[in-house]
Parts: C-alpha cells; sequence; structure tokens
C-alpha cells in the first residue's frame, strides 16, 4: 500500500492539533518556512498542506500575522438552535433541531458588505457562496435568491468598493496635481481592498456604477487641459493601468506574507544563498554589485516614484497652463 504524500502527513498532524485543542481558535500555525523545516518538505509542500487546512476551513490567512485557526471549527454555517416541542419528548436525550438564520435577514448589500471582508481578509481564492454564508449564518443557497452566482457577487463588490471613492471638496487647479490626487485615491482604493485590482480589467472593463465618479473626475481634469481626444483617453487609461498595474502585487504579497509569515525583506534574506549560487559565475556583474548595496523595497514608495515619472511625461504632450 503506498504511503500518503508528505502534504497529506502535514495536514493530518495538523488537523490532530487543531481538533485535539492543541492549537486553539486564533493561534498561529506554523508558518511554511517551519514546516519545511520541521518536517524536511519544500517549500511547495507546505504551501499545498496549508492550502488543503484553508480549503477545509480549518485556518484562515490573516495578512501581517499569518495563517492561524479558524474560529469557527466547523465548515458547516452557523445555526440558529430551535428546542424540541413538548409532544416531540422522548425518553432519549432529545437532539436539538437546528435551522440557517431567516432569509429576511438578508439583503445584497449586507452579502456584499460581508463578502468585501473575507476577501479583504483572505483574498478573491478565499471567498466563495459558501464562506458568505457562514459569516452571515445563513443557508448557502439563501443567497442565489439575492445574487446570482459568485461573478455576479464580484462585480458587485467591485460597484460598492470603487463607489467608496469621494471627489475632494477643495481640489487644485491644473490637470497634474489632479491627477496626482486621482492615481493616490486609486492606490488607497487598491491598498484598503488587495483583491480589487486583480478583478478590475483593463481590456473589458466591467460597467459598474461604482467607479464612474473617479473616471469622470479623472477624465473632466484631463478633458479641460486643451489636449485632443485621444490624448485625453490615452492618458487616462495609462493611468488607470499604470496603478492597477502596480496594485495587482498586493493580494498575493498579502497571502504570501500570510502564508510563510515573512514581509519582503524577510523572505529575500531566506533566498540570499540560492540567488548568489546564480550570480556565482560572474555573468551579471552589474546585477551582482547592485544587488550587494541594502535597498529598501516598498510598494508605495515605488508607486510614488512611477507615477510623478509617468507624469513628468504626459507634461510633454499636454499643455500645461501658463503661469
Amino acid at each position: 500500500m503506498e504511503s500518503s504524500p508528505p502534504y497529506a502527513r502535514i495536514v493530518a498532524e495538523l488537523r490532530r492539533r487543531i481538533e485535539a485543542g492543541e492549537l486553539a481558535p486564533g493561534d498561529r500555525v506554523p508558518s511554511t518556512r517551519e514546516i519545511t523545516r520541521s518536517f524536511g518538505v519544500a517549500m511547495a509542500t507546505a504551501t499545498k498542506a496549508l492550502g488543503v487546512l484553508r480549503q477545509e476551513g480549518l485556518v484562515r490567512a490573516v495578512p501581517g500575522s499569518g495563517t492561524v485557526v479558524e474560529t469557527r471549527r466547523s465548515a458547516t454555517p452557523p445555526r440558529t438552535v430551535v428546542p424540541p416541542a413538548a409532544s416531540e419528548a422522548s425518553p432519549e436525550p432529545a437532539r436539538p433541531r437546528v435551522r440557517p438564520a431567516p432569509d429576511a435577514a438578508l439583503t445584497p448589500e449586507r452579502i456584499v458588505a460581508v463578502a468585501i471582508a473575507v476577501a479583504d481578509a483572505e483574498g478573491l481564492d478565499g471567498l466563495s457562496m459558501r464562506r458568505v454564508a457562514a459569516e452571515l449564518g445563513a443557508a448557502t443557497m439563501a443567497l442565489y435568491r439575492h445574487v446570482v452566482d459568485k461573478d455576479d457577487l464580484v462585480l458587485r463588490m467591485l460597484d460598492a468598493a470603487l463607489g467608496e471613492w469621494r471627489a475632494p471638496v477643495d481640489a487644485p487647479d491644473g490637470w497634474r496635481p489632479r491627477l496626482e490626487i486621482a492615481g493616490r485615491t486609486l492606490w488607497a482604493l487598491f491598498r484598503r481592498h488587495p483583491w480589487l485590482a486583480p478583478a478590475m480589467s483593463m481590456t473589458r472593463p466591467q460597467a459598474v456604477a461604482g467607479g464612474l465618479a473617479l473616471s469622470e473626475w479623472t477624465l473632466a481634469a484631463l478633458d479641460g487641459s486643451g489636449a485632443d481626444h485621444t490624448t485625453v483617453m490615452t492618458a487616462y487609461l495609462t493611468l488607470v493601468n499604470y496603478v492597477r498595474g502596480t496594485g495587482v502585487n498586493l493580494e498575493p504579497e498579502a497571502e504570501a506574507e500570510a502564508a510563510t509569515g515573512l514581509n519582503p525583506d524577510q523572505w529575500m534574506d531566506t533566498q540570499e544563498a540560492a540567488i548568489r549560487s546564480v550570480l556565482g559565475d560572474g555573468r551579471f556583474p552589474t546585477f551582482e554589485r547592485v544587488l550587494s548595496t541594502p535597498y529598501d523595497f516598498d510598494l508605495d514608495v515605488l508607486f510614488e516614484f512611477g507615477l510623478q515619472r509617468l507624469l513628468d511625461g504626459f507634461a510633454l504632450v499636454i499643455p500645461t497652463p501658463a503661469a
């Protein structure tokens, strides 16, 4: 008989610890790095083991904290206990009947709000109709009376998240300071909701009313600059694409940090030996010399640097008002 694959043995051991109470709800489970060291497996095996535990509903990823034991031990949604009627009494200990929370308590807005909270904490991969239903204490099928399916739910989430943007009360004059505000506020939305950038499409934009206020404000800043129509549209799309392109790194980084317990700098420390081995033959002297000098990688700094250089480029084709 074939033995279980390594990841399955890790899953079984961590599941045992959780069920035995050795790892209580909210406790941090071993990171992928700890698993590779304790079980002598590859990083991919450790990652797969934690992924299986997440699918079983036993653990969840918490950005900045790592993977922790789920508060709800069971994947079954919470249920309301209904005591048996007196006529149903019997000599045997009565088992309480259970039923989901009433559907009347559900609204599309409440479902979307909970779905956003789940995606903010666990990413789109952690989002499912069943997961949202569990948070609401409702039957999964009850959600389908309010949203068509997961795709419809994500579309509504996009609408709600983008709808959080509000135009500044005292906006500065000139297209450049206005585009700085547009870029930074969109970046702030992606920071608040790491799943938002990957969920958006540039080539097949979703029809969501929530994003129109930001689009209108940004286009108005460009339209009033005196630039031609093609330049206005291209500059607008380039700005959105730049912010989104940087923002798509936020969700996978949050998931990686939660799974490994390592921030980017700590993770790079674990890769130094492997990188040095690749550079050992001296074929990439410039890269090796640059890498030898410490560099503080920060996505916010990278975003701001790129935003300013992008707007510098716009200034070559968009008229600047006379002082």
